[in-house]
């Protein structure tokens, strides 16, 4: 039986359509949320294995802002896209076509991986007049406080994809591997939110398309950080930061801020890398704070 979903009610009172579109070779999934007059429009990236479920709690506590929810190439309901490698280069060409297909001119957000492929997109050149980044990856994953732990993920990630086709989607798709992970980053003693992350990823952190596409985003989750794209976003850029993210220290996000042209830092405390799920009102309230002085050149 699922986990109740604390944010359903605020959620249900949102208006939401999923819709594809074709970009970069193949067909994107993607949910649009909110009323098509909203004065702000955001085009939300979800992070590494996850999908567009799993921004929904943040999405609940903006009611008034529109939301555009992409599942990310190889994962959810969006194909791989053909004939190429999913590196960091690919995501972030992916990005950029379908923000130009579908919102052109929208804020764009990021969380965890999907910091990283906002980041190198806009860098690149991507049209938007704000940068949201929530869980940023700042600073390279092998050193965070849990640099051990991401040293044996690179292992798993490794056999999953060095191992027979069974048996390396059996270890990639292994429940009790997936909740290890959740367990290891749910900071909350609320019993039934946590019941609600481990439901969460029980259900959505296996809806990857095959092991090759999740190797090749693992790498590229691993060998990237927003630090390097961070000096070429001039646009006005928020952080999102968790005081006990075990993936980037609340230090190395504090050391990002200052590398971008224009940046805000919003520490959440009491929290770790699941800010989407434990804190998305606190996120949101920030978001809508960042977002209310961008005026008209924001859609």
């Amino acid at each position: 039986m699922a986990a109740p979903n604390p944010y359903a009610p605020l959620l249900d009172a949102i208006p939401v359509e999923r819709h594809e579109v074709a970009v970069g070779g193949g067909v994107t999934a993607y949910w649009v949320y909110g009323r098509p007059d909203a004065a702000t429009t955001v085009i939300a990236v979800h992070g590494f294995r996850g999908e567009h479920h799993g921004l929904e709690p943040v999405v609940a506590h903006l009611p008034d802002v529109r939301i555009i929810s992409p599942d990310l190439p190889g994962f959810g309901e969006t194909a791989p896209l053909p004939g190429i490698r999913h590196d960091l280069d690919a995501y972030a060409g992916w990005l950029a076509e379908f923000a130009a297909a579908v919102a052109p001119g929208a804020v764009i957000l990021g969380h965890s991986f999907g910091s990283i492929v906002v980041s190198a997109a806009v860098a690149r050149g991507l049209d938007t007049p704000r940068v949201v980044l929530v869980n940023p990856i700042g600073a390279p994953a092998l050193e965070g406080p849990r640099g051990l732990l991401t040293r044996l993920a690179v292992f798993y990630y490794w056999a999953g994809a060095r191992l027979p086709d069974r048996l390396g989607e059996a270890l990639l798709r292994n429940g009790m591997i997936v909740r290890v992970m959740s367990v290891s980053m749910a900071k909350t003693k609320d019993p039934d939110l946590r019941s609600f992350i481990h439901d969460q990823h029980d259900t959505y952190f296996s809806r990857f398309a095959d092991r090759d596409v999740l190797h090749d985003a693992f790498l590229a989750s691993v060998s990237h950080d927003v630090r390097e794209f961070a000096p070429r976003i001039p646009q006005p850029t928020l952080l999102v930061a968790a005081v006990r993210d075990d993936i980037t220290p609340i230090e190395a996000e504090r050391t990002l801020a200052t590398l971008f042209p224009s940046a805000d830092l919003v520490e959440i405390p009491d929290v770790g890398h699941l800010i989407h799920y434990e804190t998305p009102a606190v996120a949101a309230d920030a978001i809508r704070r960042f977002l209310e002085p961008s005026g008209p050149d924001t859609r």
